[in-house]
């Protein structure tokens, strides 16, 4: 029997604010794989590559994803990085952290709060619509309509927006 492992991925709730109101940015996938989760709502979010610091995974997932840059991410001037001989480890603390169960592939997500600036970029080829919504829309959609969104993104969501 071949052993398979759940892949490791990063995702940003990135977080403006504009006159006193606060955005979350929010796109819809366009994956095209066949996985039939096209066009569900998610927030930026990709896997890890092999040896990848997560904060750069993160970085170049937002952009890929978004073309903006990322300025903040909570939690990033606290991780610990460790060298013993040739051997290489960063300790961090997400925002959250997700375990898909079962569904399309098994990943564990880590979630972390950001802010960042930039022009967004009007789609990409695994994204479109991408937008700033504020929050209470989506805490709207997060409590009452769950099953319209990527549900990697759900808990971390529920747990931002109360």
């Amino acid at each position: 029997m071949i052993e398979t492992f759940a892949i490791p991925a990063v995702g940003a709730i990135i977080i403006k604010k504009v006159e006193g109101d606060e955005y979350i940015l929010v796109q819809n996938r366009k994956k095209n794989n066949g996985d039939g989760m096209d066009g569900l709502l998610e927030i930026p979010a990709g896997k890890i590559r092999e040896y990848e610091n997560i904060f750069e995974a993160l970085r170049r997932e937002v952009y890929e994803e978004t073309g903006l840059h990322l300025t903040t991410i909570q939690g990033e001037e606290v991780s610990h990085f460790l060298d013993v001989t040739g051997n290489k480890t960063i300790m961090f603390s997400p925002y959250c952290v997700t375990q898909n169960l079962s569904g399309a592939y098994s990943i564990i997500l880590s979630t972390f709060l950001c802010e960042a600036d930039g022009d967004l970029l009007e789609q990409t080829n695994e994204t479109e619509n991408i937008r700033w919504m504020k929050r209470e829309a989506l805490k709207e959609i997060v409590d009452n309509s769950p099953e319209s969104m990527f549900l990697m993104h759900v808990h971390a969501l529920r747990k931002y927006l109360g």
